[in-house]
């Protein structure tokens, strides 16, 4: 492998490892909230289980429609790519601050099986987006979903643990830097 070789395998890698922390952070924003709510270590490990399994499954469901779409358009793929992610920031960053504003929601409760599941899924329900933007150039999709799935779940058990002992708006501000993260990779595609 030369060295003109090397660069672009770890701009990948680079890149790849960028994009799981940023939708790692929906998972970290939503722990430090449950965390804040109180949360058992038991239901802390059972909940990151399931995020780093939905971060695993949704991207590689998203790789593969993401792949069948880069060959159907080709040339347009770096454009589709970039578009799905400048719109999934631009959603996430608009989710950080729409919610300060919003009145009061009906929690899902955490501590049920149905209750993981649910916000397991709306946490990485991204990743799937992502995983279709990434299908139509990445290489490695093991490598990427297995980096989303722990940076997922890493991230979710940070976030709940953190949730027992910090201020709620860290949270907050854990999603608004995930979308900005990926709202910029989204315009470097483009541009």
């Amino acid at each position: 492998m030369g060295i003109g070789e090397l660069y672009p395998a770890w701009g990948q890698t680079v890149t790849i490892a960028m994009m799981a922390v940023a939708l790692g952070m929906d998972a970290f924003s939503l722990g430090v909230g449950i965390g804040m709510k109180g949360i058992r270590l038991l239901h802390v490990l059972q909940m990151s289980l399931l995020i780093a399994l939905f971060h695993v499954l949704m991207p590689l469901v998203g790789l593969l429609t993401g792949s069948y779409v880069g060959q159907l358009l080709g040339q347009v793929t770096a454009y589709a790519a970039g578009g799905l992610l400048v719109l999934l920031g631009a959603h996430m960053l608009y989710n950080s601050f729409r919610s300060n504003t919003a009145g009061p929601v009906r929690a899902v409760n955490h501590r049920t099986f149905l209750g993981m599941l649910l916000i397991s899924l709306s946490v990485s329900i991204d990743s799937f987006s992502v995983g279709v933007s990434l299908g139509m150039f990445v290489n490695g999709v093991l490598i990427t979903v297995l980096a989303f799935g722990v940076c997922g779940g890493l991230m979710a058990i940070t976030g709940l643990l953190l949730g027992r002992h910090v201020s709620r708006s860290l949270g907050e501000y854990g999603e608004a830097l995930g979308g900005a993260i990926l709202l910029g990779f989204g315009l470097l595609f483009i541009f």
